[in-house]
């Protein structure tokens, strides 16, 4: 069972939901929160697996959330209830279409799941399910502008991390590379005469490596070493 943390400013959307999660038999809502505040005392007494928070929160309410719930100081020492979780709990947002600024600084706190705020239930659904199984996923068309996001704030270092691209092999940068220039692993694959299933082994390790939760990090710690040069 996965348990979920809503967190949205407007009840009727809380309330919406609830609704969407609970027709799902292997997912369970184990609290809401309006606002950012209640978002991180809820994930800290209640242990989500996954926080599903709102795009729309103000900035930087719903971004300090979200470091704070990934990076908690101390989880007490308290029992737990059944089917909570005993990690900080994973951030899934439901971003607006048109606003990859938010995303971006999401990403960067710590946030690994975005999902569009127009996604069907099926499609939301899936994502809390994915994320919580320790995966990220971004929608494609909020890929490629988050990409164009990083590319245009340039370098700058993710939170929690000190290592650089040296852990990496040769064909490991190659591949990073090629992922923060906007190439999908078929296209990467085909202009390095590889399997697409090396490419995806290889963005895994990648991804393992640097201590990205997501893909568009991976492109983030590219800019920030200088395998890349933000676009002019």
């Amino acid at each position: 069972m996965v348990s979920v943390l809503i967190v949205n400013s407007r009840s009727l959307h809380r309330l919406g939901l609830r609704m969407f999660l609970a027709d799902e038999p292997d997912l369970t809502v184990v609290g809401e929160a309006a606002n950012g505040a209640e978002a991180v005392r809820l994930s800290t007494a209640l242990r989500p697996d996954v926080v599903l928070m709102d795009g729309r929160l103000s900035a930087p309410e719903g971004v300090e959330a979200i470091r704070r719930i990934v990076r908690p100081p101390l989880l007490p020492q308290v029992p737990r209830l059944p089917g909570t979780a005993v990690s900080p709990p994973r951030v899934l947002v439901l971003t607006p279409v048109d606003d990859e600024g938010y995303a971006y600084a999401a990403l960067r706190a710590g946030a690994c799941g975005f999902v569009l705020e127009d996604a069907t239930p099926e499609e939301l659904t899936a994502a809390v399910r994915v994320v919580a199984a320790g995966d990220a996923v971004i929608t494609p068309d909020l890929t490629r502008a988050l990409i164009d996001a990083v590319r245009r704030q340039g370098a700058s270092p993710l939170p929690g991390r000190d290592i650089g691209p040296n852990t990496l092999t040769q064909r490991e940068r190659d591949v990073l590379v090629a992922v923060a220039s906007g190439w999908s692993n078929a296209e990467i694959a085909a202009r390095l005469s590889i399997a697409p299933t090396t490419v995806k082994s290889h963005v895994s390790h990648i991804l393992a490596k640097i201590g990205a939760r997501a893909r568009v990090q991976a492109v983030a710690f590219a800019y920030e070493y200088g395998l890349v040069q933000p676009a002019a």
